[in-house]
């Protein structure tokens, strides 16, 4: 039984996929993918030998040696350009994840479709995907336990950016009508006026100047929340 991260990541994978699932941990979207045969063909990869012991236990367990292989390494470095059509990174940093996808650009051009999900550090990984020549053409919010995670699903192509607090919200979350998109935008509102209340206790110059640039933020939040609703009635 997959978690609702998990399952939410799994959901992205397309039909006749061949995935390669980086940071697979136990293994349990390639197993899970396998089983219901949306994939071809899966490459499950981890940095830690306990890990993908766990998971090759699972595999021969579930019988799917024949769809799933396993590699020891870091990041896509052990995948060759051309091996896989979907790449799967998630449960790191936004800016691990983004330093993995650089190191390896030759492994991306074949890749119709990356899905991504940072644990921290959105904002930056988005940064990197468009300036890097990619286009996030979906995302969605998944509550699991106490915590909400963002998915972002992107492909090689230009996207555009009317205003640099799309990195921090989402290019598409609010065009979706995400249902989770009120509390995200709630969230980072409530967090905003929390550490401006903090700053307004300061009296340095490095204090103004932090609190000068969340207040423009906290207005935006605000401005998108207004949207939202509005687009959702």
């Amino acid at each position: 039984m997959l978690s609702p991260r998990l399952k939410a990541l799994a959901q992205q994978v397309p039909a006749g996929a061949k995935l390669a699932d980086i940071g697979t941990d136990h293994g349990l979207v390639p197993v899970y993918l396998a089983k219901n045969r949306t994939v071809t063909k899966v490459i499950a990869t981890d940095i830690s030998e306990g890990s993908l012991q766990k998971a090759r236990e699972l595999i021969n367990e579930e019988n799917l040696n024949d769809i799933i292989e396993t590699r020891l390494g870091s990041g896509l470095k052990v995948i060759k350009p051309g091996e896989v059509d979907t790449i799967i990174i998630a449960g790191m940093g936004g800016v691990l994840i983004s330093e993995i996808l650089d190191d390896s650009r030759d492994v991306l051009k074949s890749a119709s479709k990356l899905i991504l999900q940072p644990m921290n550090a959105p904002q930056l990984l988005r940064r990197w995907l468009v300036e890097q020549g990619f286009t996030i053409y979906n995302e969605l919010l998944v509550r699991d336990g106490k915590h909400l995670y963002e998915i972002i699903v992107a492909k090689e192509g230009i996207q555009e950016v009317k205003d640099d607090i799309q990195y921090e919200i989402g290019f598409k979350l609010m065009q979706n009508k995400d249902p989770l998109f009120e509390d995200f935008i709630s969230t980072k509102i409530s967090k905003a006026e929390a550490i401006i209340r903090q700053l307004q206790r300061q009296d340095t110059e490095r204090a103004r100047e932090r609190m000068k640039q969340l207040t423009q933020k906290l207005k935006k939040y605000k401005e998108a929340y207004k949207c939202f609703v509005q687009l959702k009635d």
